[in-house]
């Protein structure tokens, strides 16, 4: 005998899966929301890496445009971005880099092997100021113009996709302004 009420757990389900579906389908599902956009700089409190300049709150707010980036050497999407990075700076876009829960002899290696693209590098061994900035994890990277001003945010790594649909536009029209 089939009882009706046995059919509204899956159909529930169904409905359920059927709406996370459309979510990821319909948007970008690489975009999420940063609440700093326009918003000032959180106060960056770095410890020094290495023997790299560090990085430090004024350089934030030094007039020029900048990416802020939040990197780990046991990130793998870190890695694939770094190629990115490299070729902004060697653009000349001042490339700031602030290391994320990683050991200094691990971040030091990988940007020996990896080569260094950074301004001023700092660490961030706790995590505590990612928080500050809404870091959902690493990499994350954002635009900051010369007053410290927050424009946009690229959580995952800088892809030329990103580049070419986030990044780019929005360093075009700061450049503008």
């Amino acid at each position: 005998m089939v009882r009706p009420l046995m059919f509204i757990p899956p159909v529930i389900f169904a409905a359920i899966a059927g709406l996370f579906a459309y979510t990821m389908l319909s948007g970008d599902t690489n975009e999420l929301p940063t609440a700093l956009a326009g918003q000032p700089a959180p106060v960056t409190e770095v410890a020094p890496l290495g023997t790299k300049t560090p990085l430090t709150d004024p350089m934030l707010r030094d007039g020029e445009l900048k990416l802020v980036n939040f990197w780990a050497s046991w990130c793998a999407p870190c890695r694939v971005e770094h190629p990115n990075l490299t070729l902004l700076a060697a653009e000349g876009l001042p490339v700031y880099g602030i290391n994320y829960k990683d050991r200094d002899r691990n971040a030091l290696a990988f940007l020996q092997e990896l080569g260094d693209p950074y301004t001023a590098l700092g660490t961030d061994p706790k995590g505590a100021m990612a928080l500050d900035w809404g870091v959902y994890g690493v990499p994350e990277t954002f635009l900051v113009d010369g007053d410290g001003t927050i424009l946009t945010r690229v959580a995952g790594p800088v892809t030329e996709r990103a580049i070419e649909t986030r990044l780019g536009p929005a360093i075009e029209a700061a450049r503008a302004d």
